[in-house]
């Protein structure tokens, strides 16, 4: 980008994507193209990128290009507070244990068998925690499950989880996971890939542009799949940042 460049093509997967924004967040002029490779499809699938090499090669040299949202996310890291840039979504709580899991659990399974290996490993053990959560305005405190801070709607390896998200509406779908028991997140654990879990009595959905969350004791935080740190953390949304080619209209 220092150099001129005005195109960069991505081949991979959410990772490759969230170290792609990292470099390029705050950058002006660069276009960004994806090729879906890896295990994790998640940020492509939102975009309407195929998966078929020659589709999404297709789109990389003839796609319209828009601009979509992106996330800054601060949090506690071992060298101290960190600041990093993620392009699909960020959470708080189970689902940052979970990413931390399947990211040691080998990637020839592919992201969906990955997700739900490590889900089911972390699962057994989890407990809902106390947290203090702030959105814009809002405030909601209590025993949860997950906070998840969505820009896009899918997660975990094709599971719909925020499905009324708008990548380019400059708002975050902040979904509060509650405390639901372990028997009713297995029921609704098949909804999620169609995006059917919502609304529901244990959840909800707040839109926002700026979410903190707290804790009494550390909980994982997870970007884009990857888990680099701890809370507290603030989340908060950059309309506009990131310049996409996806298919035409």
């Amino acid at each position: 980008m220092d150099e001129g460049a005005e195109l960069l093509v991505v081949f991979g997967g959410d990772g490759t994507m969230h170290e792609v924004v990292n470099g390029i967040g705050g950058v002006d002029g660069v276009e960004v193209a994806v090729v879906p490779r890896g295990t994790g499809w998640d940020f492509a699938r939102t975009h309407g990128i195929p998966k078929r090499l020659e589709d999404a090669v297709r789109v990389a040299l003839e796609g319209e290009a828009r601009t979509f949202d992106l996330g800054r996310a601060t949090y506690l890291s071992p060298g101290g507070e960190q600041t990093d840039w993620f392009a699909n979504a960020g959470s708080v709580g189970m689902s940052g244990a979970v990413a931390a899991r399947a990211n040691l659990i080998t990637k020839a399974l592919g992201a969906k068998t990955s997700y739900l290996v490590a889900l089911g490993a972390v699962f057994a053990r989890w407990h809902n925690v106390p947290l203090e959560v702030q959105v814009d305005g809002e405030h909601r405190s209590g025993l949860m499950e997950d906070v998840i801070v969505a820009i896009g709607r899918f997660q975990g390896g094709g599971m719909m989880v925020t499905p009324d998200a708008e990548p380019d509406d400059g708002l975050f779908d902040v979904l509060l996971i509650k405390d639901a028991s372990k028997l009713e997140v297995l029921r609704e654990l098949p909804k999620i890939y169609r995006g059917k879990h919502l609304p529901h009595p244990k959840a909800e959905v707040i839109r926002g542009r700026a979410v903190t969350v707290e804790s009494e004791h550390p909980l994982p935080v997870q970007l884009d799949g990857e888990q680099p740190g701890t809370t507290p953390a603030s989340f908060e949304i950059v309309p506009g940042a990131l310049r996409l080619r996806v298919p035409k209209r």
